[in-house]
């Protein structure tokens, strides 16, 4: 008795762990890539490069995420006291797959179009651009734990509205969201990750990789590529997709290239 008791004190809330696992997440994904980056083999772009071309220290990325992931929690937090209900989850019907598969498609929908719309704007509006987004394009050599290094008003529309609207578009529940959000956090991580890793399973599953963002950070691509995080349909149909290749380099890692016509532009 006293041992079930114990279990039921340290049980961990659904929203709380909606909350805080894709922050966990973030770091230790993160933290996996930092200690991969020294293989020059795979890299998109030197050291030197990461070192010398940013123009954003390391600690000041780092205090810019946390502020970001700190709004985050806080947004987190209210939306799941508004919209969740006094019933034990526990008690809940199990959802099937299928519906599960329904709102984890439509939640990476709702996203992406919300992203590369207000993403876009970012571009399109200068004031906006050199005032806020800007921000975020210091790092013109991205790495992993770089990804939510925004400034706090982009990141709060940009990616706490938008994955607000995933989760209350798609429906999921509390318990859907930490898979999901987990799942989109480890994807925004792999795309500014600046390595092309051999077997890397979002390389196989998405256009929208660390090569297609590179692209987009590069001053010659910084009107195209806006989609983000998982699909590159919004690029396509609006024609703001720029096709590159992948070759590698001379002296070890790879570039990703734009096609000659969008280059010569």
């Amino acid at each position: 008795m006293l041992g079930m008791e114990m279990i039921n004190a340290v049980k961990v809330s659904d929203e709380l762990l909606g909350t805080f696992a894709p922050i966990i997440v973030y770091w230790l994904y993160s933290g996996i890539y930092v200690l991969l980056g020294s293989l020059d083999d795979y890299r998109l772009h030197t050291r030197k490069d990461e070192d010398e071309k940013n123009l954003v220290s390391k600690t000041d990325v780092v205090k810019g995420v946390l502020l970001q992931q700190a709004v985050q929690a806080v947004v987190a937090s209210l939306l799941f006291a508004i919209t969740g209900s006094d019933s034990d989850p526990a008690d809940a019907q199990p959802t099937s797959l299928i519906v599960l598969a329904r709102q984890f498609l439509v939640g990476m929908m709702v996203l992406d179009t919300w992203q590369y719309f207000m993403h876009r704007y970012m571009h399109q509006n200068k004031f906006l651009y050199k005032h806020i987004h800007s921000q975020h394009h210091r790092l013109v050599v991205p790495y992993a734990y770089g990804a939510l290094y925004n400034h706090p008003i982009e990141g709060l529309l940009l990616d706490t509205v938008g994955g607000a609207l995933s989760f209350l578009v798609s429906g999921m529940s509390p318990r859907a969201s930490i898979f999901f959000f987990s799942f989109a956090t480890l994807k925004t991580v792999d795309d500014h990750c600046g390595l092309w890793l051999p077997g890397n399973l979002f390389h196989l599953l998405f256009r929208n990789n660390s090569a297609y963002h590179d692209i987009h950070h590069q001053l010659y691509g910084n009107k195209y590529n806006f989609s983000q995080p998982f699909f590159v349909m919004w690029d396509r149909i609006l024609g703001t997709y720029m096709p590159y290749s992948l070759e590698k380099n001379v002296n070890g890692g790879f570039e990703a290239r734009p096609s000659k016509e969008y280059k010569e532009e």
